[in-house]
């Protein structure tokens, strides 16, 4: 195993540790490019990342294959039990990586990082007790011979994350991999990779050399080197739809499993028997306000039927505006800021189309900071768009930010049907009193994750997954880790 120090308590030093190199076999390894990374509040950089070109990819490729048999003659309960001590530790160092974290992603420290930080190395607690389901079957094909499954790792695992919550989805990734028998190579977000590289250096103390390891650069060098690379032989991606579609052809043009991840346009149905206080606080968690709604399952669609429309809209609007907006980093922050200047632009662009729609109202809630150490430009309001036609690009597409649009309904067959008239089908959840509402209305929307009277996030061992546009294959269960990680072969024993 990797002998790492443990991460300084500054994460500015954190930060400075990973400077423009990779993560292999256990080992920095300096890169010939860098790309510098910005606090998003600010505006200033707070670091130069790796911008790794196709050879150092292949590199990294390259130490997570030579250590690929070693990894997988392990034990699985030994794979498992290393997982899960790598979970703890991160646990133990959560409040650093935590801090990094918010420096990168402009996500406020206290609602939104740390929260992250626990659900992470929860996860590799969870999947490191899983490993002794890695289990095959018994099948009964002749009485005179024995024909039993057996479960294998695939090989090398590349796992490409997002920036919006990059240390939950790394862990739904790498954690069955790993516990799985299969060796890694993580692609960080080029726009907030320094906390996945302290989180990875926490887990390759309990890791052999090449195992787990980090690159980091851009999707059309380093993320198309990895996925085309003949050694990969599974990818798994959470992105942008068109992303997602370059990731899948890469994976179809070699035949090797591709698992995605992609967005989502989530409806929120209140019925007219709905707890109203419920439903408010459902609102604002689940359109993911506190991380300015950059989350594919965010609730942005709110359907509320028209007996507690106006009560319901009244209510949600005081509680928006009772949200501090500022420095990610104070204690007393519950919303920071967009990740980029890029991302604030494409949903300014989308706020500005609802108000040049007639009829349409647009309702934006608490008040912005005004402190002069800050970036303006990167601070939005939650914003609710209300009385829009359903094929609005507002209503139709993801906009990726603290935007939602507010739909009145009274007939229950049109909401379900106004629901599902999306290519998406990542989440949805319904607010009822009725027990028969509830099963009527989970069994007929088209999501892959329904909840009542609840807008959780992802949960360890609830199974999570989209149908039609937001990807293929499930996360976070055993049902992930066996699909998704490993594959089955088939024995057939006869001595007669």
């Amino acid at each position: 195993m990797t002998h790492v120090p443990h991460l300084s308590a500054d994460p500015a030093d954190v930060i400075a540790s990973y400077a423009q190199c990779n993560l292999l076999g256990g080992t920095r390894i300096p890169t010939a490019a860098g790309m510098e990374v910005l606090n998003p509040a600010t505006g200033k950089g707070i670091g130069m990342a790796a911008a790794s070109s196709a050879d150092e990819t292949a590199a990294a490729v390259a130490a997570a294959k030579a250590a690929g048999a070693g990894w997988a003659a392990l034990p699985a309960r030994e794979r498992g039990k290393r997982i899960a001590a790598a979970g703890r530790a991160l646990a133990a160092e959560a409040e650093t990586v935590a801090r990094v974290l918010c420096l990168e992603t402009g996500k406020a420290l206290r609602t939104e990082c740390r929260g992250e930080l626990s659900v992470a190395a929860d996860l590799l607690e969870f999947y490191g007790g899983l490993a002794s389901e890695l289990k095959g079957e018994t099948v009964p094909f002749h009485p005179r011979s024995l024909t039993v499954t057996t479960r294998e790792p695939l090989g090398v695992v590349a796992a490409i994350l997002p920036w919006n919550v990059p240390l939950v989805l790394m862990m739904l990734k790498i954690a069955p991999a790993l516990v799985a028998g299969n060796t890694v190579v993580v692609k960080a977000a080029e726009e907030a990779p320094f906390a996945t590289y302290a989180a990875a250096d926490i887990l390759m103390r309990h890791l052999p050399a090449g195992v787990l390891n980090v690159i980091n650069g851009d999707g059309p060098t380093c993320g198309a080197a990895l996925t085309a690379h003949e050694d990969v032989a599974k990818i798994t991606f959470t992105g942008s739809e068109e992303v997602g579609e370059t990731v899948y052809k890469a994976g179809a043009e070699r035949i090797i499993p591709v698992s995605l991840e992609l967005g989502g346009k989530s409806p929120m149905i209140i019925c007219a028997d709905a707890d109203l206080d419920k439903t408010v606080t459902g609102a604002i968690a689940g359109m993911r306000f506190t991380r300015q709604g950059q989350s594919c399952t965010a609730a942005s669609r709110i359907y509320v039927h028209e007996s507690l429309f106006d009560a319901f809209l009244a209510r949600l609007t005081a509680q928006l505006d009772a949200l501090t907006i500022g420095d990610p980093m104070d204690e007393g922050t519950d919303v920071g800021t967009i990740i980029s200047a890029r991302q604030a632009e494409v949903i300014s662009a989308y706020v500005e189309k609802a108000e040049a729609t007639e009829g349409a109202r647009v309702i934006r809630c608490a008040r912005l900071p005004d402190s002069p150490d800050l970036s303006p430009d990167l601070f939005l309001q939650p914003t609710l768009l209300l009385d829009l036609p359903e094929d609005h690009p507002c209503v139709q597409e993801e906009i990726f930010g603290p935007v939602a649009v507010i739909q009145k309904w009274s007939d229950y067959d049109a909401v379900i049907a106004c629901a599902n008239a999306t290519r998406y089908g990542l989440a949805a959840t319904v607010w009822t009193g009725a027990l028969s509402t509830a099963l009527d209305a989970t069994a007929r929307l088209n999501a892959g994750y329904v909840q009542v009277n609840q807008n959780l996030t992802i949960q360890p061992n609830v199974s999570y997954g989209g149908f039609g546009r937001s990807g293929l294959g499930k996360e976070a269960s055993l049902e992930a880790m066996l699909e998704h990680f490993t594959r089955k072969k088939t024995i057939v024993l006869n001595f007669d």
